[in-house]
């Protein structure tokens, strides 16, 4: 039988880090879970609003966009939520900022696809889901992240995720959640304040889809031309330049040609 990695997770240096900023917060370890994503909602509707990180080493039932599967495993991949009460003026780019976040903490190579994906060399390196709701008048956000650790075989996949350990050979899930955590929490509470705004020309750096050929769900095809500072994926069509915003959209890069 395969003996299980253990991982030394840094919580308490998390929690001194982090609880300064947010009055009232915990760090919260699982080895094994459905969804943390989950995990956080069932908490709030029992009263549970305290800001508060929840990691697991295993995940069940992860959720992605659109209700995709997310597969994680102990060492393999990095699946935590964030979850915290919220009240920006404007709920618009909150994922764009949350990838920022991540991104700018990490590696200059890796890139951002819109709306809610962390890319490097034209592979996925993680996901990120918010979730919303109201509980007792007050808004609550879910903020979670799933992140390949280890290269992974993705059957059915033309294409397998990319792992941050073929560009960071020395970061682990631990390692990668200490250098996360508490520069995520100050971009979320720097977001609550003033928005999207500021984040936009940082994504923008960073974007896959800038001056790339792409295909929405809809049929909508055009180059990308970055995102405004709402967050809006800006697409010049053969109509001229939309400003994508649902939720719902899926984006595919057209491959890139070749000189």
């Amino acid at each position: 039988m395969t003996q299980m990695p253990v991982l030394r997770w840094p919580a308490e240096a998390i929690w001194e880090a982090v609880a300064p900023l947010l009055p009232g917060f915990t760090v919260e370890i699982l080895p094994e879970i459905d969804s943390t994503n989950t995990e956080l909602m069932r908490r709030a509707r029992a009263g549970r609003l305290d800001p508060l990180l929840l990691v697991a080493e295993t995940q069940t039932a992860g959720r992605g966009r659109l209700g995709r599967e997310w597969h994680s495993a102990t060492a393999d991949s990095l699946t935590f939520s964030l979850a915290l009460p919220l009240t920006p003026p404007d709920w618009s780019g909150l994922s764009l900022a949350v990838g920022v976040s991540v991104a700018e903490s990490l590696h200059p190579a890796i890139g951002l696809k819109w709306p809610n994906d962390l890319w490097w060399q034209e592979r996925k390196l993680a996901g990120i889901l918010i979730e919303t709701a109201t509980f007792g008048g007050q808004r609550y956000v879910v903020i979670g992240v799933g992140m390949n650790i280890a290269p992974r075989e993705a059957p059915g996949l033309s294409t397998p995720p990319a792992g941050l350990q073929e560009l960071m050979p020395d970061m682990d899930a631990p390692k990668t959640l200490l250098r996360l955590a508490t520069p995520l929490v100050q971009a979320i509470l720097a977001f609550e304040a003033s928005g999207f705004a500021p984040f936009a020309a940082r994504f923008n750096a960073r974007d896959v889809l800038c001056n790339r050929e792409v295909r929405l769900s809809d049929g909508l095809q055009g180059m990308g031309h970055g995102v405004d500072e709402t967050g809006a994926l800006l697409v010049h069509t053969a109509t001229g330049m939309k400003h994508v915003t649902s939720s719902e959209v899926s984006v595919r890069p057209q491959p890139a040609v070749k000189p």
